[in-house]
């Protein structure tokens, strides 16, 4: 089918508000409303966005029985901050039918329809409140609506006089409807739901994204609260059931609680491709198979899958029984596989819903993809021929939705708004008239739109809409084919993109060589891959993806490298010179430095290997000699991986060769050394020849200085 992104739902409303003066009709009622679309002007005199939009709706979702009584609910919502003042609001209908689903759009789009209207009553609106809405019923007994025959009809709703205080009397504020009579039931109809989640980081959810998605009042909650008591088809993409399992006891207690719900719902369900990897693009770039994660072992921690010990002991066998292996605890906790982290429990195989360009070419490479059985989801604008819920292209089946109900309800299952959400609900109800009028009885297919952040109540309200209780995937299934012709012209656009994706993974392999376990950047990347080919991007989501792959790709290769370096001064003969290797990965890299020098005068050891712890830039040590003679000369550095492969851009380092200056240091050393040893020997010398000559001098006579005394004292 085709994929309509929350903004291409968006937009289609934005083109409605601004052709002219019209703003998007919405259906309000207890019971149900009609599709409206508003035109509303503003005042002349201000370039205000206009105060006053105008909401009318009719019926059970716009249905009403033949010759019976309806209700149209007027809903008058003042978007200014002042307050609005009372109007007066008529209702008309065009009893010309719409007599095709083109005359719907047509009529809600651009408000034109052929034929005149009626009157069918007129009231009085109360004042508004500033930001408020008021509504109002106004009865059409049976006799005004008249012999109306099944179909739908265009209808309309006009306000006038009401006006935002302190201003002119606004233009007049229109809103268009449709309003379907018909007495038959509807085909049964199937409606399937899509169940995505994106992580940031285009891996795996993480614990925290869980928590928050798997919350009360989170969007995969709200998803098994929508789909709850309804027949709704899930289409549930494997990564969210994968990032709930590889978190072992680890993940969050609403996640767990979230799968286990989701496994007791009874609704049918298949799982999408994983990360919703869209088939068509993966065929058309001629990939043999479709793409698969690698591995999802790097995400997983040992320490998660530990069981707890039993609290009763196992029952002794008899003799004649063999005990079962157990696990032997040394051996480490059991880990589980790909097969059993993506498993979704009751999956009906071999069914693939993939974007809308389909061609004949790529149906049968969906069924070598599947050699089992391949089913695939088609839209009914890409196919001709008459179109059911069950169809055949030659020998390929295929699922053919209703692009128009399609649509219609994909926008009322995105509104949060109820008076918008009704508005869809009931042109959901007018293309499927109108689609059942043209096969009768034929089962219908609905197909939801990717949309991550639907609420519990208005995906509730747009299946239980159309949904018929009991009649699922497996009635479909069964339901009698019909032969139709794919239409769609490929566009290889995605493709290429893919290509050149797939083509800088095995750069990135051959990279990932450093690593003792390559697939810690294959796995992640392999699925960031997948998820940027999904079903639900829209053109410009999907080149961002593309951007994002390369970047990071980009960003990996360059996260091992060299650092540039200044002059390193060679002083010595032999030396160790340390040259910086940076790792910006989160995990420790093995490296071999090779060295090259430019001149003979440098003995280098060619490669060094080296281990480079993550998150850092570490000195790697490479032994060098130098030969005789001194001058500038020039390393050139090389990066590889342990089986060769080169890393990062080749860098260069000058080196000064300084030799000579060890010898010449040495000498004046030596020299110093012996002049001081000189001096310390003279120095020892003279200071013996003093203490000798003092050893040899007589001693002076006693009694002769006391003579002296005496004669002195005379």
């Amino acid at each position: 089918m085709t994929a309509t992104t929350p903004e291409n739902g968006l937009r289609t409303r934005l083109q409605r508000l601004a052709r002219g003066t019209v703003i998007s009709a919405i259906v309000l009622g207890m019971c149900g409303l009609g599709a409206t679309n508003a035109v509303a002007a503003s005042d002349s005199d201000t370039d205000e966005t206009p105060a006053a939009e105008l909401f009318v709706s009719a019926g059970v979702r716009g249905t009403v029985s033949p010759g019976s009584a309806t209700t149209a609910s007027l809903t008058v919502q003042n978007d200014a901050t002042s307050q609005l003042s009372a109007g007066r609001v008529t209702v008309e209908l065009n009893r010309t039918p719409l007599t095709d689903e083109a005359a719907v759009t047509t009529w809600l789009e651009d408000a034109e329809a052929t034929g005149a209207f009626d009157q069918l009553g007129a009231d009085t609106t109360a004042p508004v409140e500033p930001e408020s809405s008021v509504t109002s019923s106004l009865f059409i007994p049976p006799e005004t609506l008249g012999a109306l025959a099944p179909g739908v009809y265009a209808l309309r709703a006009t306000l006038t006089g009401a006006q935002p205080d302190g201003q002119d009397a606004s233009e007049a504020v229109t809103s268009t409807s449709v309003l379907v009579v018909s007495a038959a039931a509807n085909p049964p109809v199937a409606v399937m739901v899509p169940i995505t989640a994106t992580p940031v980081d285009g891996a795996l959810l993480t614990a925290e994204e869980l928590t928050a998605l798997t919350a009360q009042d989170g969007s995969l909650t709200a998803v098994l609260e929508g789909v709850r008591g309804t027949s709704a088809i899930l289409a549930i993409d494997p990564a969210i059931v994968a990032s709930i399992k590889v978190l072992g006891s680890a993940a969050p207690q609403s996640a767990q609680e979230w799968l286990q719900q989701l496994d007791a719902l009874p609704n049918e369900r298949f799982a999408l491709q994983f990360g919703d990897a869209d088939a068509t693009t993966q065929s058309q770039a001629g990939l043999p198979q479709l793409l698969q994660p690698t591995t999802l072992t790097p995400f997983l921690t040992p320490a998660n899958f530990t069981s707890p010990p039993e609290e009763t002991p196992s029952p002794t066998p008899t003799p004649t029984e063999t005990p079962s292996e157990e696990p032997d605890p040394a051996d480490g906790p059991v880990l589980p596989d790909d097969a059993e982290l993506t498993a979704v429990e009751g999956a009906t195989p071999g069914m693939l819903w993939p974007r809308s360009d389909v061609s004949a070419t790529d149906l049968a490479t969906f069924a070598a993809y599947l050699p089992d059985g391949a089913v695939t989801v088609l839209s009914s604008t890409t196919v001709s021929g008459a179109v059911g819920a069950r169809a055949t292209v030659g020998a390929q089946n295929v699922l053919v939705s209703d692009a128009a109900t399609s649509d219609a309800l994909s926008d009322a299952a995105n509104e949060e708004d109820p008076a918008l959400r009704q508005r869809s609900l009931a042109e959901a109800s007018a293309h499927l008239y109108l689609s059942g009028q043209a096969s009768p009885g034929t089962p219908r297919l609905v197909g939801l739109d990717r949309d991550e952040t639907r609420t519990a109540e208005a995906l509730n309200d747009a299946i239980a809409a159309v949904d018929s209780l009991g009649f699922g995937l497996t009635s479909v299934l069964a339901a009698a084919p019909s032969a139709v012709t794919p239409t769609a012209e490929p566009d290889v656009t995605r493709a290429t993109s893919l290509q050149r994706m797939l083509d800088s993974e095995v750069v990135l392999g051959e990279f990932a060589t450093i690593l003792d376990d390559r697939q810690l950047l294959l796995s992640p990347k392999r699925i960031q891959i997948m998820r940027a080919t999904a079903v639900g991007l829209s053109e410009d989501r999907f080149d961002e993806a593309v951007a994002a792959v390369n970047t990071a790709t980009t960003d990996t290769l360059a996260s091992v490298d060299i650092p540039p370096a200044s002059t390193i001064q060679l002083l010595s003969a032999n030396a160790d010179l340390p040259f910086s290797v940076r790792n910006d990965l989160p995990w420790p890299v093995n490296i071999e430095l090779s060295v090259k020098p430019s001149d003979p005068r440098l003995d280098v050891q060619s490669v060094t290997p080296w281990t480079i712890q993550p998150g850092t830039t570490t000195r790697v040590k490479v032994p060098v000699s130098a030969r005789v003679g001194s001058g500038e000369v020039t390393l050139a550095l090389q990066l590889s991986s342990p089986t060769g492969v080169p890393i990062s851009q080749p860098e260069t380092v000058r080196v000064s060769v300084r030799a000579e200056w060890e010898a010449i240091g040495l000498g004046v050393l030596g020299a110093l050394i012996v002049l001081l040893l000189g001096l310390g020997i003279i120095r020892t010398v003279r200071r013996r020849r003093r203490e000798a000559l003092a050893q040899d001098a007589p001693e002076p006579d006693a009694d002769a200085d006391a003579v002296a005394v005496e004669e002195s004292n005379e």
